[in-house]
């Protein structure tokens, strides 16, 4: 970013349900960075745990940072996340250029913020950004199909505007986080995850309160439920098989025990519709290369 440029302001929410035991490190995590948010509300959605009595530590040293605590009326799923998220965006109130979500469980290094409020403040087309993650054993990089169009749910900030127009985060048993940046893209806002930074995700994707082996399956009926081409889905049960051959099959399970009993998709037929050409143009741009033997980065969406 440029002396002349203006670094637009940040407010950030973190949703928060039994998570006593993550929370400090992201906390810790938050306190050492070099820009930090106007403020940052935890939202303690009705935690069985010492969630609250956590964030209270820290909350005389960071006026910044503030609790809210909502009662345990809900249980844990992507749909109370959305509204935990957004009752906490009602309390915020349009003060920040930029707003995002970060989850209880990551945490990453002290220039993350900067870097990436500094991404909107030279790009007004920029309307969604974050940054790939990595678990054990995991890099979204490299095991992921979704692209750098996609933005990770962990760390999602959005320009206000953004959010706004596509009506925030959405109550949905699924995809919360995903149907907001794929929603983005077909109003016209450019959504990039940025390879030059990472986030520490420390809880495998979907495992909460369930096994592993039940999160792949449960990824395949998201992927029905969210309107996957089928030539799509293929293509990614491939690239998992390679990498896992149980993750490949366990989602490939889940895909296809909701395409027999066939389920009401939780999209319009319009997203369906949108989401269903950038993957086929995804899919044409990784044959080309294959067809050509040249090597193909599942990650980069600009590969010619």
């Amino acid at each position: 970013m440029s002396a002349s440029d203006v670094r637009p302001t940040l407010a950030l929410i973190t949703p928060a349900r039994n998570e006593a035991s993550n929370l400090p490190r992201l906390i810790e995590a938050m306190i050492a960075q070099t820009v930090r948010p106007v403020s940052w509300l935890i939202v303690n959605d009705g935690s069985t745990d010492d969630t609250a009595a956590v964030v209270q530590r820290y909350l005389q040293a960071n006026p910044w940072i503030t609790l809210l605590n909502l009662p345990a009326v809900r249980e844990r799923s992507f749909a109370a996340k959305a509204t935990c998220f957004m009752e906490g965006y009602r309390q915020l109130g349009a003060t920040t250029d930029l707003v995002g979500n970060l989850d209880a469980d990551v945490s990453f290094d002290p220039e993350y913020l900067e870097f990436l409020i500094d991404r909107f403040a030279e790009d007004r087309t920029l309307g969604v950004a974050g940054t790939p993650f990595t678990e054990p054993g995991y890099d979204s990089t490299k095991d992921s199909f979704e692209g750098d169009t996609h933005v990770a749910g962990g760390c999602q900030l959005f320009r206000r505007e953004c959010f706004d127009a596509i009506g925030g985060y959405r109550p949905s048993p699924i995809g919360v986080d995903w149907i907001a940046v794929t929603t983005a893209r077909s109003k016209g806002w450019r959504t990039r995850s940025f390879a030059e930074k990472s986030f520490s995700h420390h809880r495998p994707l979907g495992t909460a309160g369930r096994s592993q082996w039940r999160a792949w399956f449960l990824y395949g009926q998201k992927d029905y439920l969210l309107g996957w081409h089928p030539l799509y889905e293929l293509a990614r049960l491939v690239f998992q098989s390679i990498r896992n051959p149980m993750a490949g099959a366990c989602i490939g399970a889940g895909y296809i025990s909701s395409s027999v009993r066939r389920p009401g998709r939780v999209l319009s037929d319009e997203l369906v519709k949108f989401h269903r050409a950038e993957q086929l143009a995804k899919l044409r741009v990784v044959t080309s290369r294959l067809v050509r033997l040249r090597p193909v980065d599942s990650f980069s969406t600009s590969q010619q």
